[in-house]
């Protein structure tokens, strides 16, 4: 019978090797990352109301896939919208959903 003995040091080094395991497939920027958002992610990314990413939703500046009840979006769209501010019709809108373009 082969006897191992395990001492704390041992302990230590497993909990953070598995900890840092663990906080790597949590975290979306770090490995793999979502493709797809849910709205309450969404408004929580952009920090916008629920009626506020319904608009950008209607007008077309945030495009999405429903299923069923869900909203998904694209996090690629998201990113694009963050960085250029792009509308569906070439128009500036601001994350409030007010159109610059008509001001």
């Amino acid at each position: 019978m082969n006897l191992e003995i395990i001492t704390k040091e041992d302990l230590r080094e497993f909990k953070n090797e598995m900890l840092n395991a663990i906080k790597q497939i949590l975290q979306p920027g770090q490995g793999q990352s979502k493709k797809f958002l849910k709205s309450n992610e969404v408004r929580r990314l952009l920090n916008v109301s629920q009626g506020t990413l319904q608009n950008l939703r209607i007008n077309g500046t945030l495009p999405c896939t429903q299923i069923g009840s869900i909203y998904y979006y694209k996090l690629e769209d998201i990113n694009r919208l963050l960085e250029n501010g792009n509308h569906k019709d070439q128009n500036v809108i601001s994350l409030n959903g007010i159109n610059k373009e008509g001001l």
